[in-house]
Formats: C-alpha cells, structure tokens, sequence
C-alpha cells in the first residue's frame, strides 16, 4: 500500500511542478492568450467564409460557363449539317461529269493496253 500511496504523491507532485513550470514559461498570460485565440477564431471563420462564397461563385460561374458551351456546341453542330448539306448539292451536279470522266480515261487506258498487246 505504501508503494500506492508513493505513485500517487509521485504524480501529483510531478503534475504540479509540470503545471507551474508550464504556467511560468508560457509566452502570454492566460487573459491574452484567450483574447488572441479569440481574434484567430474570427480570421478563421472570415476565411472559412470567404472561401465558401469563392466556392459559390466558382459553381455558378461553372454552370454558366457550361450551359454557354452546349448552347455553341449546338449551333455548331447545326452549322457543320448545313455546311455539309450544301457541299453536297454544290458536288453532285459535278459528281456525274467526274464519273463520266473516269470512265473515259478507264476506256482509253484498256485501249492503250490492247493496242500495245497487239504489237
């Protein structure tokens, strides 16, 4: 029991000399170190606030951002069908002089290749 009673004395002795010490060697005093932790809480919630506002302009401007690239994918889209329409009808008059075309240096060339067959 006494090596109890001696543990015990042992920690309070040794928590009241840690305590003192620590009080003694402290920076600021407790009334200015709550005055301080008090003006850093409202930095921090200042920030924390500004920062969720920063947030919410950074989503929105997103969204927008967003909804003006689909509305421009669409127009574009719409102008490459139209683009593409239009190529289509400017070649086809001229697609059936290029096929009659090929045709005719095909049959020349079969010519030529006869004729040197022939020799």
């Amino acid at each position: 029991m006494t090596n109890a009673k001696s543990l015990w004395l042992g920690i309070a002795v040794g928590g009241a000399v840690s305590a003192t010490v620590t009080l003694l060697s402290a920076p600021a005093s407790g009334k200015q170190l709550r005055v301080k932790m008090k003006e850093k809480s409202i930095e921090w919630k200042d920030m924390l606030l500004h920062l969720k506002q920063d947030g919410v302009r950074l989503k929105n401007q997103i969204k927008e951002t967003s909804q003006e690239g689909a509305i421009l994918i669409k127009e574009l889209t719409q102008d490459m069908k139209k683009s593409v329409s239009e190529w289509k009808t400017t070649v086809e008059p001229h697609q059936e002089n290029i096929h009659q075309y090929l045709a005719q240096i095909e049959s020349s060339l079969n010519d030529l290749e006869n004729k040197i067959k022939k020799q």
